[in-house]
């Protein structure tokens, strides 16, 4: 059995970056944009979260995907909204109004129970949130090089198979241009409900090339780079610990399986990085690096004795 997260992120042997609160919903402030059809919901720890429901019209492993990446995104230290494990009690789901989900033809109730949240970055109606900023505010963005250099990294190592989402945000009465970035919408990492990685060279590739301009070779995504590859089992293992079994259906087994392929995987992305490069959209027009690729040996995942 997956084990059940505990309140307040109460955890035995998780560390912190790997733990994430279970926090309770209490109202509902509106439905947000998206085929995964997620609600903004205020919780009781004072913050908003945008939830993700098991009954989600596109597959409840997006849910799983959504907790491992936000997971494995902070342990390199890419900028991602704060995942949580949020309960959604009944009384919720048919308050007024309820919280449904249009499946094909049909309107259908959400269900209660534990659900995916990231964290709203800032008050909802006192913070500026925007998924697309004109190349004049794009090129000044916060930490610019750790949202789109280390988010490519990153989804060349998960498979996301999605577009690069992002958002932008900045208090209401900030003064100046400068927004702050976050990582989001990782459900179709890992091949959203499939669980394997059918890569391609140019996927991955966020669509505005400005953000790449000053590429000029593989230091160029450091730190995020050799902090992937210089990852342990047991960094990995921790990350899929505590996910709820429901999330992983029709077969939680799995979970394990797709730790050791990711673990197997983070050798392979410094050729994944040069197929890119190489692609047809030629992303990275500065790039100046001719040093060939290390490629090191392939480890396997140990055996778990329970």
């Amino acid at each position: 059995m997956v084990a059940q997260p505990q309140p307040n992120g109460e955890s035995s042997g998780l560390s912190a970056r790997a733990r994430c609160d279970r926090v309770l919903a209490r109202e509902v402030i509106r439905r947000m944009r998206g085929a995964s059809q997620p609600y903004l919901l205020a919780c009781a720890d004072g913050s908003s979260y945008v939830v993700k429901f098991q009954n989600n019209p596109q597959h409840v492993r997006v849910l799983a995907n959504e907790m491992l990446a936000a997971r494995l995104a902070m342990l390199i230290g890419l900028p991602v909204a704060t995942p949580a494990f949020v309960e959604v009690p009944p009384a919720l789901i048919r308050g007024n109004p309820p919280l449904e989900l249009e499946i094909g033809p049909r309107r259908v109730l959400c269900l209660a129970g534990l659900h995916f949240g990231s964290r709203y970055p800032g008050e909802p109606g006192q913070t500026l949130v925007v998924d697309f900023l004109p190349d004049r505010l794009l090129s000044k963005v916060k930490e610019l090089a750790s949202v789109f250099l280390g988010g490519f990294v990153f989804d060349k190592w998960t498979c996301n198979c999605n577009g690069r989402q992002v958002v932008f945000f900045r208090s209401l009465d900030e003064q100046g241009p400068a927004y702050s970035a976050l990582l989001i919408d990782h459900g179709f990492c890992f091949n959203d409900g499939d669980w394997d990685f059918p890569d391609s060279p140019i996927r991955g590739l966020y669509p505005r090339r400005l953000v790449y301009e000053n590429v000029e070779g593989f230091k160029s995504f450091e730190p995020f780079l050799s902090r992937i590859e210089n990852l342990e089992r047991s960094q990995i293992e921790e990350c899929v610990q505590q996910m709820p079994e429901e999330w992983c259906e029709p077969n939680p087994s799995q979970l394990t399986q797709l730790a050791d392929r990711l673990y197997q995987r983070r050798r392979d992305l410094r050729q994944a990085i040069i197929d890119a490069k190489n692609s047809s959209l030629k992303p990275f027009p500065n790039w100046r690096e001719t040093r060939g690729v290390a490629r090191s040996k392939q480890d396997s995942w140990p055996t778990r004795v329970n």
